[in-house]
């Protein structure tokens, strides 16, 4: 019985502490405010100052347990941390700074005490290295499943934002970083018995595996070729390069080619996806969670694209395509050309733990 010695204490949960404690304890592992936050957490809302001669640069996404994260497949912590990459991921795209950040937590009752601590440490730890203050934001009860939801706040001039929409005829098509290393982690995961088990023997697939846990926001290459207006429209690839390609396209109303010799597939998923019986390219395409950028780069700014890749210091940038007349997104493979099909799409059939 409870209290009786030897007795084994019992796993406090949120529901044990509430909603003032659960506060509390993400007031404690934050950060002080920086001087431009005006009204941190802890009011009816946040009041922060806006950079001058800059837009206020918005972004949201939420994750669902089970559709867009499996608790069995990683810890509290990746979560958390996954929760505020994927906003990063959007405020890179768009060149813009990362400022300030609002987390929303819908919690199930079981959730341990532990496990919500993790959360918010994995959250904040990223949040740290990327100067992003947390303003805000809410908790309450879930009678489902665990969702994270996450508003992140950017900076950026006023022509120095990349919109999806910029692309011209001629612009070239490059890629940072490489595809399909997230989706092969998680599948290597899912091989496991959706259990974490032992991490993987292999290098390559452990950082397959990392990638899909904990992605990698390029902020600061998104930020530099903001600055250096190197690039006349970007998008990220949360949903696949494929999908990335249709979505840069459609917003231009160009046609995109992507050259499929050109494309750099994660040498892990290389690997993954051929002792699986898959085609490495169109798994890669297709998965989800890379979060690397796709910049559009007219041709008379490559070289200064390529120097502020370089500046980033952050990933390589490929050049994968090109940006024609027309309409549409192709995969051009030596002479043969084929349309590229859509990406993750989260009211299709693909199931949970998808991109977001």
């Amino acid at each position: 019985m409870p209290g009786s010695p030897g007795a084994e204490p019992a796993v406090r949960t949120v529901a044990d502490a509430g909603e003032r404690e659960l506060i509390a304890r993400i007031r404690r592992r934050a950060p002080a405010a920086p001087a431009w936050v005006t009204v941190p957490i802890g009011d009816d809302a946040a009041v922060v100052e806006p950079l001058r001669h800059a837009l206020v640069v918005l972004t949201t996404d939420a994750l669902v347990e089970g559709v867009h994260f499996d608790r069995r497949l990683g810890s509290a912590a990746d979560a958390g941390h996954r929760a505020l990459a994927v906003n990063l991921s959007d405020l890179a795209a768009m060149g813009a700074e990362p400022r300030a950040a609002l987390l929303s937590l819908m919690l199930p009752t079981a959730l341990s005490l532990d496990e919500f601590d993790d959360l918010v440490d994995g959250f904040l730890t990223l949040a740290a290295r990327h100067r992003v203050a947390l303003v805000g934001g809410n908790v309450t009860r879930s009678p489902g499943p665990l969702v994270i939801d996450v508003t992140a706040l950017g900076a950026a001039g006023r022509r120095r934002v990349l919109p999806r929409g910029g692309a011209r005829p001629g612009d070239e098509l490059f890629l940072s970083g490489s595809i399909g290393g997230a989706a092969a982690g998680l599948a290597w995961l899912r091989s496991q018995g959706r259990q974490p088990g032992d991490e993987p023997g292999d290098p390559e697939m452990r950082e397959c595996v990392r990638r899909y846990r904990r992605p990698d926001a390029r902020v600061r290459l998104g930020l530099l070729v903001g600055r250096t207006r190197a690039a006349s429209a970007c998008v990220d690839l949360s949903d696949g390069l494929s999908d990335a390609v249709r979505q840069l396209a459609q917003a231009s109303g160009v046609s995109a080619v992507l050259d499929a010799d050109a494309v750099p597939v994660d040498p892990g998923a290389q690997a993954w996806f051929t002792s699986q019986g898959r085609d490495p390219l169109q798994a890669a395409l297709h998965g989800g969670d890379d979060y690397e950028l796709l910049f559009a780069v007219p041709s008379r700014r490559r070289r200064q694209f390529l120097a502020t890749a370089r500046q980033a210091r952050e990933t390589s940038v490929t050049r994968v395509g090109v940006v024609e007349a027309g309409s549409g997104a192709r995969l051009r493979s030596g002479t043969q050309e084929s349309a590229l099909s859509a990406g993750y799409e989260h009211f299709g059939s693909q199931g949970g733990t998808g991109a977001s």
